[in-house]
């Protein structure tokens, strides 16, 4: 079998094409007119020395490595397998029918300048090395700002980084009297994270192309494996700032049975890398499973070929419902954390990157909500993609009356609804305003609410209409007009259910394989009974912090997943950096169980971070106490000196004081209950407790380290674990829409290797 390969920038070379270029007039005006220059001319002349500048090499290599694919198939036709080095995977995906050759010139002629007006970087080439060793040279040297661009050979990498990080890795080579280091005549360190800017614009770019699926097997650089379905965008997105596995995609070749390629374009440089990877491949073993065997290698009483399951999709995984009417590309939100710690800056990164994330606006003033939507309406759009938190706050009923009079103000579309044990008037005034019948008589709801649920019972509320007191309350106020409240009678509360297992912060230490599948029924039950237009969806968060947490969430048949401890060790999360110094260091044993603050009384339990910190100790501890004595005066003499001197740095007087003030101005009627009920006082001072050690965490407090709070749950210590050895064990490169990248996608390729896993041996078993 023979695959043909398209060569990278750096092929390109005057005189290219001559022949080819005369023999396609057509595409060749064609070219001409998207790029408003000849292309002709500036392969035969490059007068200019515009062939060593991106912005016009790649528009002209591709050109002709189109059409020299055009010219080969013509006499040939069309190749099994199909694969391009960089920006030649441009001309692989053309060649499997991705796009026309008007299309990819518009492509490779924006990924040009975008790349082109990239700079401050380098590359270097590493020759005689392997990759191992290279990477430890830069490890060693403490180079942490240089990454791997391209693994072209078992011998061949070529870095990317900062000039003066890539000449001291030079040094460090050379001294280790191995290897040879060259210098690449670039403007910018390609495939690799200083790219991350051009790739986020690209992606705006391609969301304005049409992109079909290959019909050939095109090779990625990114995953050194075929495209799948719904994939095109994705990956070459991925490309610009991720290595290039060049030497991995040619043993995926060679596992396939190819046995020779043909290079199309200018240069050799990829048969010569073929070569190499021939040499190395250990031939008799790749090829001795029937997984592995070439079609037709099967003779009379041999088992025949088995072939690999698809690789699964990241942008596949979950309900396409959900990725279609939230505007996702992965069906994967990124949940509030409160007094915005899930920040604006957070929710603005995951918008502009084709996801969303919901504000943590629980703690925080009606006119920091305001701003913060004026700041998303004002990046996204009015319909931008961006959510908000809606907290149930019955101990202040009117805090959560106004903040749902600002969201319909402002036009707020979609809410994470959390912390409800029952449903309440503002909830449902929120979801069903401006729900209607549209013309076919079907009942419609404009807002849509995610409920976050760690209980069934909680979860039927949400599944079910609004009970009809509570409809005929709203409509008796004035709250909802009549036909909104007749939509709302044959509609769910919420959509969207996500069944939150053990987590950061308010938990019930749900265990997802035993609630998803029971919350999941109980929605089967539900549908039967109301025959609601639209499936309500059922989703998953708790425990995400790693591919196999993500992959195990979707077998259990999420629609959707939602992730909250990994986002708050970001550089966007609007907490400090000490906390997410203290986070980014945690294993999956070091979070514990300590009162919430907020229900305190009750029992109520947050998950919070136990190593480096006293404060769940000391929390338990106050718990304790409330629940053993009336009142703070009788606390027994040696209990009140720690509680006061270690604790607090305070007194009880002074706490009450400033407490009291604080209800006379907020909150006259509690202010009036507590001095007349010394329990309700000591709860109120020991509630102090907990506001203290959340701010002096947020504001990176360094007097009061041992007093952080800092709500998590064991999905940082999976993150942190699955990351060591990366780029991304630095929480200052641990940017929120890359880990969401990087979690769906290792998501789908995990899942696509256990899938064929199992595939494998079952196949093999049923034929013996």
């Amino acid at each position: 079998m023979v695959a043909w390969l398209f060569p990278g920038q750096g092929s390109q070379r005057q005189g290219m094409g001559e022949q080819l270029l005369g023999r396609y007039p057509r595409l060749v005006e064609a070219a001409d007119r998207e790029l408003g220059y000849s292309v002709s001319q500036l392969c035969r002349c490059d007068s200019g020395g515009q062939l060593r500048d991106t912005a016009y090499a790649q528009p002209a290599l591709f050109v002709v490595s189109a059409l020299a694919y055009l010219d080969r198939a013509e006499r040939d036709g069309p190749p099994k397998f199909l694969a391009g080095h960089s920006l030649g995977e441009y001309v692989a995906l053309l060649a499997a029918g991705c796009f026309d050759f008007a299309t990819g010139v518009r492509l490779v002629r924006r990924r040009g300048e975008l790349m082109a007006r990239a700079s401050g970087g380098g590359m270097l080439a590493v020759i005689g090395l392997p990759a191992a060793e290279v990477t430890a040279a830069a490890a060693d040297g403490g180079h942490d700002d240089v990454d791997v661009a391209n693994l072209n050979a078992a011998d061949q990498v070529v870095l990317s980084g900062p000039v003066r990080s890539l000449e001291a890795v030079a040094g460090e080579i050379a001294a280790r009297g191995r290897g040879r280091c060259v210098p690449l005549n670039v403007s910018a360190a390609f495939h690799s994270r200083y790219m991350a800017d051009a790739a986020g614009q690209l992606a705006c770019f391609l969301d304005q192309c049409e992109l079909a699926d290959p019909q050939a097997t095109v090779i990625s650089n990114v995953t050194a494996r075929p495209y799948q379905p719904g994939t095109v965008r994705e990956l070459l997105v991925r490309q610009v700032s991720e290595p290039v596995r060049w030497a991995d995609s040619m043993r995926y070749l060679l596992d396939q049975g190819v046995t020779e390629v043909a290079e199309l374009g200018p240069g050799t440089v990829l048969t010569g890398l073929w070569r190499a990877a021939r040499r190395g491949y250990p031939a008799a073993a790749a090829r001795g499973t029937a997984a592995t065997r070439p079609a037709g290698a099967a003779g009379r009483g041999q088992p025949a070929r088995i072939m690999p399951l698809p690789q699964v999709s990241a942008q596949a995984l979950g309900s396409s419902d959900f990725r279609r009417d939230y505007g996702l590309r992965y069906a994967y939100l990124a949940g509030a954390m409160y007094h915005g710690i899930a920040s604006a800056e957070l929710v603005l990164r995951m918008g502009e990157a084709g996801l969303m994330g919901f504000f943590g606006a629980g703690g925080l003033s009606l006119a920091e909500l305001s701003d913060a939507i004026s700041l998303f309406t004002g990046r996204l759009g009015p319909g931008g993609r961006y959510g908000m938190n809606l907290l149930c706050t019955l101990d202040d009923p009117g805090y959560e009356r106004d903040v749902v009079e600002l969201y319909l103000r402002r036009g707020v579309r979609y809410v994470e609804a959390a912390a409800y044990p029952q449903l309440t008037v503002p909830l449902l005034r929120w979801r069903f305003s401006g729900a209607h019948r549209d013309g076919a008589g079907r009942p419609v709801a404009v807002n849509h609410v995610l409920a976050k649920v760690s209980r069934p019972e909680v979860a039927a509320a949400f599944m079910r209409p609004p009970p009809a007191p509570l409809l005929a309350r709203l409509a008796g106020q004035g709250l909802l007009s009549p036909a909104e409240a007749d939509a709302a009678s044959s509609l769910p509360v919420s959509d969207d259910i996500c069944v939150e297992s053990d987590s950061g912060g308010h938990t019930d230490g749900g265990v997802a394989l035993t609630l998803m599948p029971v919350i999941q029924r109980l929605r089967d039950t539900v549908m039967a009974e109301h025959r609601y237009p639209s499936r309500i969806r059922v989703g998953a968060a708790g425990g995400l912090g790693a591919p196999e947490g993500l992959a195990a969430a979707f077998i259990l048949g999420a629609d959707f997943v939602v992730t909250g401890s990994v986002n708050q060790c970001t550089p966007q999360a609007g907490t400090s950096d000490a906390v997410k110094e203290l986070l980014c260091g945690l294993d999956v044993q070091d979070t514990t169980y300590a009162p919430a603050g907020d229900m305190f009384e009750l029992g109520a339990r947050v998950q919070v971070v136990r190593k480096g910190t006293l404060f769940a100790a000391r929390a338990n501890k106050l718990y304790q106490l409330y629940r053993q004595y009336r009142c703070l005066e009788d606390i027994d003499e040696q209990a009140r000196r720690v509680v006061q001197r270690d604790y607090f740095g305070r007194s009880f007087a002074d706490i009450w004081a400033e407490t009291a003030g604080y209800l006379a101005r907020r909150h006259p009627d509690e202010a009036a209950r507590a001095q007349r009920d010394p329990r309700r006082r000591m709860a109120l001072v020991f509630r102090w407790y907990f506001r203290m050690s959340t701010d002096a965490a947020m504001r990176g407090d360094p007097d009061q380290r041992v007093n952080y709070q800092v709500h998590c749950g064991p999905a940082m210590g999976a993150f942190n674990r699955w990351v060591r050895g990366t780029e991304l064990e630095d929480w200052r490169r641990r940017d929120v829409d890359v880990i969401a990248e990087r979690l769906m996608t290792a998501t789908a390729e995990l899942l696509g290797e256990r899938l064929t896993a199992m595939a494998v041996p079952a196949a093999l078993s049923a034929q013996h």
